[in-house]
């Protein structure tokens, strides 16, 4: 039995704007309306075949998110795009680099109505509602002129996804070879930051005894710069959850992701400036933005609309943060003077005591987190879905080192962390990436365990079961006592796990989590871990989250 000949498609189109992007893998569903681009990768690169189409865009989004590269998502069209919606607002919410590849009937009945199988009305306008770029392949020859658009404007800060769709004739009849390109793709750059407000920003900051900076996702690739800023200046860093990492969260001047913890109010009303770096300052993070923050702010962003939208900012300085925080840097190195006497000394013991105090609320789950943090090695990828261990201490006291391994959900939408998870550890192979879901937010992708037992990468998958949705349980008992499609019910993991060929151990104590996180470690390949939190001793405080629930006293005071 001799191979069947290999016929060119658009798929090879797709597989040389890979390779010459450095990209190796994609995810995705195989379909009637994507099998060219499907069986290239497979030929040529890596297929990772998950389960759903919104998983091989969360996927995509972890791969990108790891290793700095886009990502790229394959679904089928109709349907399988619209699966895929979901988690391209997050990828949207986040700026994160993927590329999503959906197939679509025949180009000869676009826009006829006819009812092709998968065929949807007005595909590339929801395309467009969750992508910043989404452009239909209207010619054969046309592929890699579509894609290059689509990957110059992944590259263009700030950064968002994209998204082409491809109809499955021209798929079939797409060759290298007759591809039309009419000169390289334009990636538009970042404007010049203004001279006179960079000016601005410079003589506030060296008048600063006191400042604290705010790092949100877009000071994630300043790198050195920002520290020697951050220690020239004497300043407190803190973070959004998108900026950590920005700078190492083991140094002295990080007090990290715990700017609406009451144990800094004191510190934020003493400052005398802050600097912001590319945050969106979330409500969630900012106490539904009744935070009062330090002036004057001085407020860095690529995108001038940001710049004053949440919190006023005395000077805005448009332009990459990779470039701006340099310049302030070797504008700064020659001040006279320094911090007030004793302001790092503060700095350095409001992170001891929010850390501390956090530490104390969380029971048992303090052990867990020491062990993860003593366990995993350096740099490993720590993938966490929106679930109470989450949101209450991982986003805060695991120390994340590199901004690269900090992959979390920012657009709050549960169930995804397993697949942003998964592409991590596919596009990292030099690290394990640990992921943190709850029962019920696994629940909703379940299905890419058969996808994490399929493709072995080091993955090590810790379940923390409390039988529902525990956030919202929690906050629906804050609230009025009652508990309303919060209380599941739960499979048993271990057999689950079983059936998959998965090691699996289950943890009720911190001693009994460390020994299984070793062995995973030890395996390199997926494992699952069970935490049992109702045998957690000592129980950790409940974790209500910070949404804003008005009264009716308020409506009516508003009404009035």
């Amino acid at each position: 039995m001799t191979d069947q000949p290999t016929h060119v498609t658009g798929g090879d189109v797709l597989v040389e704007v890979m390779r010459a992007h450095g990209v190796d893998t994609a995810f995705g569903v195989v379909s009637i309306h994507n099998l060219p681009l499907v069986e290239a990768i497979d030929r040529e690169l890596r297929f990772v075949p998950v389960r759903h189409e919104a998983a091989a865009v969360n996927a995509a989004d972890g791969y990108a998110r790891a290793t700095g590269r886009f990502g790229v998502a394959i679904t089928s069209t109709g349907t399988g795009a619209g699966n895929a919606a979901g988690s391209m607002l997050e990828a949207l919410s986040a700026g994160s680099r993927v590329l999503h590849v959906t197939g679509q009937i025949d180009s000869d009945f676009l826009g006829s109505g006819r009812g092709v199988i998968h065929e949807v009305p007005r595909q590339l306008q929801m395309l467009q509602a969750v992508s910043r770029f989404a452009r239909t392949v209207e010619r054969a020859d046309q592929a890699r002129e579509v894609l290059e658009a689509a990957i110059a404007d992944l590259s263009t800060l700030p950064t968002a996804p994209a998204s082409v769709e491809w109809p499955i004739d021209l798929q079939y009849l797409g060759d290298p070879a007759d591809q039309t390109v009419n000169g390289p793709a334009t990636v538009s750059r970042p404007p010049t930051v203004d001279a006179a407000a960079l000016a601005s920003a410079i003589d506030v900051l060296d008048n600063a005894r006191r400042p604290l900076i705010w790092a949100g996702g877009g000071a994630r690739d300043i790198g050195a710069p920002l520290q020697e800023l951050a220690e020239l200046l004497g300043a407190g860093l803190l973070t959004s959850n998108a900026g950590r990492g920005s700078i190492p969260e083991d140094h002295p001047l990080v007090v990290g992701n715990f700017a609406s913890n009451p144990g800094l109010d004191a510190l934020i009303a003493d400052a005398d400036a802050l600097l912001s770096i590319g945050s969106h300052f979330r409500s969630n993070e900012t106490r539904h933005y009744h935070l009062p923050l330090p002036s004057p702010h001085v407020a860095i962003d690529v995108d001038e609309a940001a710049v004053g939208r949440v919190y006023p900012a005395e000077v805005g300085l448009v332009g990459d943060a990779a470039a701006i925080v340099p310049a302030l840097l070797d504008a700064l190195r020659s001040r006279s003077t320094g911090p007030e006497a004793g302001w790092t000394e503060r700095v350095t013991s409001v992170r001891e005591d929010v850390r501390t105090k956090l530490e104390a609320d969380i029971g048992a789950y303090g052990s867990i987190c020491t062990a993860i943090s003593e366990v995993l090695p350096q740099g490993s990828m720590i993938a966490r879905d929106v679930t109470i261990p989450s949101s209450s201490w991982g986003n805060r006291l695991l120390p994340i080192l590199d901004p690269r391994s900090n992959i979390f959900p920012l657009g709050g939408g549960i169930g995804q962390g397993l697949a942003m998870g998964i592409g991590a550890a596919v596009g990292r192979t030099d690290v394990p990436t640990l992921v943190m879901v709850g029962d019920g937010g696994l629940a909703v992708h379940l299905g890419e365990l058969c996808t994490l037992a399929g493709e072995e990468p080091s993955c090590i998958l810790v379940i923390f079961n409390d039988g529902g949705y525990g956030v919202l349980r929690n906050l629906q008992e804050a609230n009025t006592g009652r508990r309303a499609g919060v209380d599941l019910f739960t499979p048993d993991f271990g057999d689950l796990a079983h059936s998959l060929a998965l090691p699996y151990a289950l943890a009720r104590n911190g001693d009994e989590f460390r020994s299984a996180l070793v062995k995973a470690v030890e395996l390199g390949t997926p494992m699952v871990i069970e935490v049992d939190v109702t045998a957690l001793s000592p129980a950790p405080k409940p974790f209500v989250p910070p949404v804003h629930v008005p009264t009716p006293g308020a409506r009516q005071s508003r009404e009035s």
